[in-house]
């Protein structure tokens, strides 16, 4: 396929070179000339033109309606805070809104390089702007002056002229400096580091190649397809592996750019980040330095170049300052993590057993809880003939033969944040608890519907089961959940999953690479898993906020649809008792401390997010971050106090973590969401046993 499209897209390059001109009509600044579209980029843009039309999942026309969406996409991801252009470079650019699908078809790359440099000018003149307002030094700034900045700026009016730029840029100064003054940071110190910031984005933007140019332009047409289509340059094909944005060999987390900082979207299950306890998903990362070196301020960096700061060598440390996702949005207080690089172990993320003592209705009850943090697969000990290769449901099985000689009552399955992996240990593991049968369903572009099975005769274990889900339950693991709510094998507890129910391929080009949505998946229910992810039987407050993390958050996401199901199962035998079971939940965990705390946590942070401007005015500002403090501090003496603790005078700073301070696990009891899950599967056994006696 590649030798057909690249043949075909030299005879079209060969036949451009008078249209090469058009946008010339745009002038652009002399100092960023040599940002010219070369030959291989123009023939790797033809080549992804092609390869989303023939390839893609939904094969949506290239047309003027596109060309709106690559249009947008292009300056949104330019300037998403609408601080950088002025209402006149959009009308300018406006005349090329409807033609984008023509020039992409044409192999036309200088529209998109004119837009590119004009962003690069308005951001050169901003950054001179900032740095002259600083060199007045910050008790310039008049803090007690009641003005407010608008911080949602996603749908702002674009500035109509320089003068109203720079009125937005000194309220943007003057908000880092107050934010940084009341982190307890002193005058010279922000001074100098808004400074340096400040410095470094100028010579960054100094270093910008063409190659910079074309991956940001070429991602704004691949991504209006969906957030999974993604062009991959040279460079990054080479050093990441790509899955919903880069995923860091080292330290174990995905990141994803969110405006001018850096955001953790997950952490890999038994990576070195998550077995530090001190990050969390939607972590901002403002800062990098390797071992005791100097903190490298990363605000406004692009992700690749963050990406390269955090990799390095095994065994070496990283120490990141982050703003916690738990802070209120004004509050710019950080913590610095230190983490020792490291590979992921594949026995540290295999599946691992414990026993869940419950106290139910005068009864004791043990029941056995599986932790499958991923779904893996040895292939080289597999490839290899090791006998004793290891496999999630190979390790699963061995563990349910445990459990069930210590006489559980029940299990749990334990799926949280566990981000997929192998699909055909997911298809397999379902295995385990179904007679046969299929498993999961995946339709290609072509409308063919391929139908994975079990093909074993017989279930494995037959005995009670649960589901325990969140949102970072993702892919396989929606798999796996999807096909236990189908078969009705097991009760899903917990939060609404992650929601990707797409495939993709990785496709090479004559320049890069390109990875395209290829296939989607649905559950045997005929269901796709896309965007709506499983919804449990029973839902538990989620722990991050879903319209910030998870499928639906992604813009251009595909849509959630059905087709026909593979399975007519048996009589659902947990709806009749759906109601009840939900009833006792509800009596239970309204007041318990963990679940009470989540769900005002979450309700003050989503309060919080709502709001879209910011008070320039110290005495104000204080006041807000006092009051928000304040009940944040009230949250957390309530747990504190309903579990017999001491409660605090004020809320805890965290100082510098040594790498892998790794806490001790807890016990089952004392995970609430897990306890929870077990009352609510002994309720289920309780009330089905009544009624099978009547």
């Amino acid at each position: 396929m590649k030798r057909t499209l690249t043949c075909t897209v030299l005879a079209v390059f060969f036949g451009l070179q008078a249209s090469l001109a058009l946008a010339k009509a745009v002038s652009t600044p002399e100092n960023w000339d040599y940002l010219q579209p070369d030959r291989e980029q123009v023939i790797a843009s033809l080549n992804v033109v092609e390869l989303l039309k023939r390839h893609h999942y939904n094969k949506p026309p290239l047309n003027d309606a596109r060309s709106a969406k690559i249009f947008d996409s292009y300056i949104q991801m330019l300037d998403p805070s609408r601080s950088y252009f002025l209402a006149s470079d959009i009308d300018e650019f406006g005349k090329w809104r409807n033609q984008f699908d023509d020039f992409l078809k044409g192999g036309n790359l200088e529209p998109g390089f004119t837009i590119y440099t004009r962003h690069l000018e308005r951001l050169q003149n901003r950054l001179d702007h900032a740095l002259g307002l600083l060199e007045k030094g910050v008790d310039s700034f008049d803090f007690s002056v009641d003005e407010e900045l608008l911080v949602d700026r996603e749908k702002a009016a674009w500035a109509k002229n320089t003068a109203e730029l720079d009125d937005l840029w000194r309220k943007r100064v003057k908000d880092e400096v107050l934010r940084l003054k009341i982190a307890g940071k002193e005058p010279k110190a922000i001074e100098e580091l808004l400074t340096k910031r400040y410095k470094n984005q100028l010579a960054r933007l100094n270093q910008t190649r063409g190659e910079d140019v074309f991956q940001t332009y070429i991602n704004a047409f691949a991504q209006s397809y969906d957030p999974h289509t993604q062009y991959l340059s040279p460079d990054n094909a080479e050093n990441f592996d790509i899955n919903m944005s880069l995923s860091l060999e080292g330290i174990g987390a995905v990141l994803q750019s969110d405006n001018e900082h850096v955001k953790i979207v997950r952490l890999v299950p038994a990576g070195p980040a998550e077995k530090s306890k001190q990050l969390s998903p939607a972590d901002k990362i403002i800062g990098v330095a390797q071992a005791n070196d100097e903190m490298v301020d990363v605000i406004g960096w692009r992700l690749d170049e963050v990406v390269k700061l955090i990799r390095g060598p095994k065994g070496s440390v990283v120490r990141l300052e982050v703003i916690p996702a738990s802070n209120a949005p004004n509050d710019q207080n950080t913590k610095v993590v230190a983490i020792t690089r490291e590979a992921v172990k594949l026995e540290e993320q295999a599946a691992k057993k414990s026993v869940l003592n419950l106290e139910h209705e005068g009864q004791n009850f043990k029941l056995g809880v599986i932790e499958i943090p991923a779904f893996y697969l040895d292939f080289k000990a597999l490839r290899a003939g090791d006998q004793d290769y290891k496999s999630t449901t190979r390790d699963v099985k061995k563990l349910l033969s445990e459990l069930e000689a210590e006489k559980v009552d029940g299990v749990v399955i334990d799926l949280r944040n566990n981000g997929g992996g192998s699909l055909q240990e997911a298809t397999e593991l379902t295995g385990l608890f179904i007679d046969q049968g299929p498993t999961v369903l995946v339709r290609n572009s072509d409308g063919r519907v391929d139908v994975l099975a079990d093909d074993q005769v017989g279930a494995f274990y037959k005995g009670p089961l649960a589901v325990l889900v969140n949102r970072l339950s993702a892919s396989a693991s929606e798999i796996f959940a999807g096909a236990m709510q189908d078969y009705h094998r097991a009760l899903i507890l917990g939060g609404q999953t992650f929601g990707k129910g797409t495939v993709q391929t990785i496709q090479p080009l004559n320049h890069g690479e390109l990875k395209l949505t290829l296939a989607k998946f649905y559950r045997v229910s005929g269901q796709s898993t896309q965007h709506q992810g499983v919804i449990p039987d029973i839902s538990y407050p989620a722990d991050v906020d879903t319209k910030e993390i998870g499928e639906s958050a992604l813009p251009e996401a595909l849509p959630w649809d059905s087709i026909r199901a593979a399975i007519n199962p048996d009589m659902n035998p947990f709806k009749p008792f759906l109601a009840e079971l939900k009833a006792r939940h509800e009596a239970r965990t309204g007041k318990n401390p963990d679940f009470v705390f989540t769900r005002d946590r979450l309700a003050l942070a989503q309060e919080l997010m709502h709001e879209t401007t910011v008070s320039l005015n110290e005495e104000k500002r204080r006041a807000q971050q006092a009051d928000i403090e304040k009940r944040q501090l009230v949250l957390e003496n309530a747990l504190r106090q309903a579990k017999g603790e001491e409660p605090l005078a004020k809320l805890e700073k965290e100082d510098e973590t040594t790498p892998h301070q790794e806490l001790d696990k807890p016990k089952p009891e004392d995970d609430a969401y897990l306890s929870e899950s077990g009352r609510i599967l002994l309720d289920y056994l309780g009330l089905s046993s009544a009624m099978a006696k009547h």
